[in-house]
């Protein structure tokens, strides 16, 4: 009778049967790997923009306030009509009137020019709040000390008021009245345009203080 021997079994044996199992688990292994990364990341890139919008700095609850006005910014300025009395005039200081308000300057420096309520062809008003001129009226009494200013030679003199400066011509045929509010400034600065109209369209004459000869 033959005897019958037991052939051992190898590792490697052993290992084969098992290898046929290995890449399942592998691939299975790594199948969890990506679906798990996949998860994480749209998790982290929420996380990234939440985070950066509680550090980001609220937005300003109102728009931002408009720059001031510069200085050569044109002045904001009703256009209603400026209440003005026009006393009668006789024929001739109304023939001068006439003559000096159809020459006026649409402006005076940066103030544009209103309507009046009464006396268009004596009266004028420029700007908010209104700086207004008046022609023929009557001269203020000013001795010979005095101050007085000549302006575009037309000489001036100034009486204050509460709120405004009144300057009156006193060498002219016919006197000239501008009074410009306090807030204006220097009131002298802004005869100086409306000079320029007196010298061309009122003829100089009359009883002088002599702070305006020279």
């Amino acid at each position: 009778m033959d005897k019958i021997t037991d052939s051992p079994v190898t590792d490697s044996a052993q290992a084969d049967e098992a290898a046929p199992d290995r890449p399942a688990r592998d691939r299975t292994t790594r199948s969890a790997a990506l679906i798990a990364t996949l998860v994480a990341l749209p998790i982290t890139a929420l996380v990234g923009v939440l985070a950066f919008v509680q550090l980001s700095p609220d937005e300003p609850a109102e728009p931002a306030a408009a720059p001031s006005p510069t200085a050569s910014a044109p002045r904001a300025q009703s256009t209603a009509p400026v209440e003005m009395a026009a006393p009668a005039l006789a024929e001739r200081p109304a023939t001068v009137c006439r003559a000096l308000l159809s020459q006026l300057p649409p402006t005076v420096n940066d103030l544009a020019q209103r309507p009046v309520t009464a006396g268009p062809e004596q009266n004028a008003a420029y700007g908010d709040p209104a700086l207004t001129l008046a022609c023929g009226g009557a001269e203020p009494t000013v001795g010979d000390t005095d101050d007085v200013w000549t302006v575009n030679k037309v000489c001036w003199y100034a009486q204050e008021e509460t709120d405004a400066t009144v300057l009156t011509t006193l060498d002219r045929e016919t006197a000239v009245t501008v009074r410009v509010p306090r807030s204006y400034g220097q009131a002298l600065q802004w005869v100086s345009p409306i000079s320029e109209t007196i010298v061309a369209s009122v003829p100089s004459g009359g009883d002088m203080p002599r702070g305006c000869r020279g």
